[in-house]
């Protein structure tokens, strides 16, 4: 157990330029206090970090304060984190009090924001382009905030958002067999069909990678399955990576009408990095379908792709709308927190430890995918998309890091 005497005391909110790395550098401390609250979102037993990985940090010189029962929900207890070599610690309050860098699963709620201090860095997912009261309390409370979902390679792809759309790819088509069952408010359509009776109609509106993992689940269930995407060199690809077995359609919307109209299971896969997801299935697409069937929108949380489509919670996870069934839950990988926590963690980890060696500044500046990820910077928000969908004032990260002001000690 760590002796907290020797730990930094709450940062006064007031004081924006001072943040943890001051208190940290009065102490003669070299390596970084690594906080891991636990979750508060409806049903989420995710941790952003396993014992392995608290051992990573503290194996490099850095302290790890994980708060009581933080793991629990994903199969990780108390003694494990010890064994690892972390600080438990009672509330999240004093969590994220001590910390220079807190390490979560979901953004901030409410009940959190005013527990955000001045210079701290926030590693998380945030979906901040559908939450302008989050993004406002980070730019207010000066907190540094990487995104997962924003942290992207020079390929384009999305190494920290990557594994939960695995996950919420292959759990779309799970969740939605389950509500096409009539005792759940469905069709009574079985995806697979039987000899002499049709295959349930599977239109995947997206084909990047909650498509292509939801195709491939639907597929394995004998549904007759459709992908809708833009980009036709990606319907090659996912003509060849699925060995023709799914029908590949151009996006428009002449297209999309026709396979949401058709469809008893439409599941919305769009994604626009950093930014709101588009309306690709209207509201007159979706009084379409035929009653008791089911839309999965797994954009929901950068705002959906489906028009009649809002945030839902694993306590109420689906509502009724022109007969159609819609389940729209912001964090399905929630659901499966030990298949989903253990992926997030081996693709985050990295990047955390990087953080943790060289700070923010010095990991974004050797990292160009890292500095991706910044959203939020010393008040300015650095991400265009995020600014763009939510009428903010868009500070490019090179400017924004270059008006900050030198803090004194």
């Amino acid at each position: 157990m760590l002796d907290f005497a020797a730990l930094s005391s709450p940062t006064p909110r007031t004081a924006v330029t001072r943040g943890p790395a001051i208190a940290r550098a009065e102490q003669g401390r070299n390596g970084m206090l690594i906080g891991v609250p636990k979750e508060v979102k409806d049903h989420e037993f995710r941790v952003a970090v396993t014992p392995s990985g608290v051992q990573e940090y503290v194996d490099r010189g850095h302290t790890v304060l994980v708060q009581r029962q933080a793991g629990a929900g994903s199969g990780f207890v108390d003694d494990d984190y010890e064994a690892a070599g972390a600080a438990l610690i009672d509330t999240a309050a004093e969590v994220f009090a001590r910390a220079e860098m807190i390490v979560k699963v979901k953004e901030p709620v409410p009940a959190e924001f005013d527990l955000l201090q001045p210079g701290q860095i926030l590693f998380t997912y945030l979906h901040l382009a559908a939450d302008k009261p989050l993004t406002l309390a980070l730019m207010r409370n000066h907190v540094q905030a990487v995104a997962y979902e924003t942290v992207q390679l020079p390929n384009g792809t999305l190494p920290l958002l990557t594994p939960m759309s695995e996950v919420a790819g292959r759990m779309s088509v799970q969740v939605g067999a389950h509500y096409l069952e009539k005792e759940n408010g469905g069709s009574g359509t079985l995806l697979g069909g039987i000899p002499g009776v049709p295959d349930a109609e599977v239109a995947i509106v997206g084909g990047g990678v909650v498509g292509t993992n939801a195709a491939e689940i639907a597929l394995g269930m004998g549904a007759n399955v459709v992908i809708l995407d833009k980009s036709l060199e990606r319907l090659r690809e996912l003509d060849i990576t699925l060995n023709g077995r799914v029908h590949t359609v151009a996006s428009n919307t002449r297209s999309v009408a026709e396979m949401v109209r058709r469809a008893d299971l439409v599941i919305g896969a769009v994604l626009l990095p950093g930014a709101r997801a588009p309306k690709v299935v209207s509201e007159a697409m979706v009084a379409s379908m035929r009653s008791g069937s089911v839309v999965v929108d797994v954009a929901i949380d950068q705002g959906g792709c489906i028009a009649t489509a809002h945030p839902t919670t694993h306590s109420a996870p689906t509502y009724e709308q022109y007969g159609v069934i819609h389940y729209c839950v912001t964090n399905m990988p929630g659901a499966v927190p030990r298949t989903s926590t253990i992926g997030l963690s081996n693709a985050t980890l990295p990047y955390g430890l990087d953080l943790a060696d060289r700070g923010l500044e010095g990991a974004i500046n050797a990292n160009p995918a890292l500095a991706k990820g910044v959203n939020v910077y010393d008040g300015r928000l650095t991400q265009k998309g995020v600014a763009e969908a939510l009428s903010l004032e868009y500070t490019p990260l090179a400017v924004a890091m270059e008006a900050r002001p030198v803090v004194r000690a």
